[in-house]
């Protein structure tokens, strides 16, 4: 990957021309290819841990909780009396983890379709994963949509439905979510 160049990992997006986005490494925690995209996880010398996929950051350690809060509590607080909820994406555990704490929640299906994602957030995030170990949720290997359409044709039922996919920019974007019946 060639996203470090001497100690600074860099994201840079045709979307945003002429500028970029750096933080200094402090130690490359793992670095591999999964079957769907690049994964970095790095100490940073300023926001602790850091999760890159595709070359774009995804999570740090010192400001995902915002992200996760925003994500899990906006939808939660709109209905009445969330049980059961459905996380597409969001295989670090960050949106699991504030899901499984909304007091009416009774199960979470977490489906992310890289389990490298899931494993590697694991043992380098585990201040996120620990949502992934929660007794609420269950987490599945596999895409996202196929399991809500096979679900939903199954009678399955959610109150809340919530994608956390990667950034733009990557492989695993699609450019459109797919109809699905609803009530």
């Amino acid at each position: 990957m060639d996203a470090i160049m001497n100690g600074w990992f860099s994201e840079i997006s045709d979307d945003f021309p002429g500028q970029a986005f750096s933080l200094k490494v402090k130690k490359v925690l793992y670095e591999g290819q999964s079957d769907f995209q690049k994964i970095l996880i790095f100490e940073s010398e300023n926001y602790g841990r850091v999760l890159a996929l595709d070359g774009y950051v995804q999570l740090t350690e010192r400001d995902e909780s915002f992200y996760q809060e925003m994500i899990a509590y906006i939808p939660l607080s709109v209905h009445p009396n969330p049980r059961r909820v459905l996380i597409i994406g969001g295989g670090d555990g960050g949106v699991a983890r504030e899901v499984a704490r909304h007091p009416s929640v009774e199960h979470v299906d977490l489906v992310d379709i890289d389990g490298v994602v899931i494993e590697m957030a694991r043992k380098y995030l585990p201040f996120m994963a620990v949502g992934l170990n929660d007794p609420k949720v269950s987490v599945h290997v596999g895409d996202g949509f196929a399991y809500l359409k096979e679900h939903v044709a199954m009678t399955e039922k959610y109150d809340v439905i919530i994608t956390d996919s990667t950034d733009p920019g990557g492989k695993l974007i699609i450019s459109k979510f797919p109809p699905l019946p609803c009530e």
